[in-house]
């Protein structure tokens, strides 16, 4: 990896023709980002892929180059089209075929009438992966390398993140404060840009909303300074007093 991409980033890679066709609404990306930001790893991009090796592949090999962390989402459960385990193993030119370790935490998690070939099947990974312990339904995710393979269910994903804390090195905790305005987006324009050219170590981002019957802005600081949130903060301030636009807490 080159120097210039050593800064602690991460990407995701959302794997699943049913985040793809609508059938399936994704809030993964809300609870890695959520987790990353308090590790200090900022999520710099999200990819959504389908179900197929030739994708899954070539994404993996792309992104894994130019983002620190690597998460991907679904398509490591028991079915036909669960083929992440798979194809991460060839994008790294591995083997793929039974890992010991998780056969044996799969064996004893379930009776041996219920051990079909479906669950056997999730404990096939690259060789020589890590696992990922998996307090809630048994089956590990796994790591190879700097990408980590995590299942799409929400609430599984959800409890295998803290898991993953002593592996993950990030830098300081990613703060956020927001200031939710009735306004629209050309009143603020101007002056949210001059911000944004004071404070250039801070995110500055604004997004619309309309929620019960009222249009508005929301705008979101992001640093890891907590002192330049507070000073970026009094300058919007400045001039949404100026202005005479209403606060609103939503």
């Amino acid at each position: 990896m080159k120097k210039a991409n050593k800064k602690v980033n991460a990407a995701i890679i959302i794997i699943g023709n049913e985040i793809l066709s609508g059938r399936t609404q994704d809030v993964n990306v809300v609870s890695i980002s959520n987790w990353l930001n308090e590790l200090g790893v900022k999520l710099e991009e999200v990819r959504v892929i389908p179900d197929m090796e030739n994708s899954i592949i070539r994404t993996i090999n792309d992104v894994r180059k130019k983002f620190m962390y690597v998460f991907t989402t679904g398509g490591i459960g028991p079915t036909h089209d669960d083929i992440t385990s798979r194809s991460v193993a060839k994008a790294f030119n591995l083997s793929y075929g039974y890992h010991k370790q998780a056969y044996e935490i799969l064996e004893k998690y379930y009776r041996p009438e219920n051990f079909n070939e479906g669950r056997k099947k999730m404990a096939m990974l690259p060789d020589k992966a890590l696992l990922i312990f998996n307090p809630s339904s048994g089956a590990p995710g796994f790591i190879v390398e700097n990408v980590y393979c995590l299942p799409g269910v929400p609430s599984i994903l959800k409890s295998m993140l803290g898991g993953l804390n002593n592996k993950i090195k990030g830098g300081k905790k990613i703060l956020s404060k927001t200031i939710s305005l009735i306004t629209v987006e050309s009143e603020i324009a101007s002056s949210l840009e001059k911000v944004q050219k004071e404070f250039k170590d801070v995110e500055i981002g604004s997004y619309p909303f309309f929620r019960q019957g009222k249009i508005g802005v929301s705008i979101v600081i992001r640093s890891t300074e907590e002192a330049l949130i507070s000073d970026c903060y009094k300058n919007i301030e400045n001039f949404i007093k100026k202005k005479k636009i209403n606060q609103i807490e939503i």
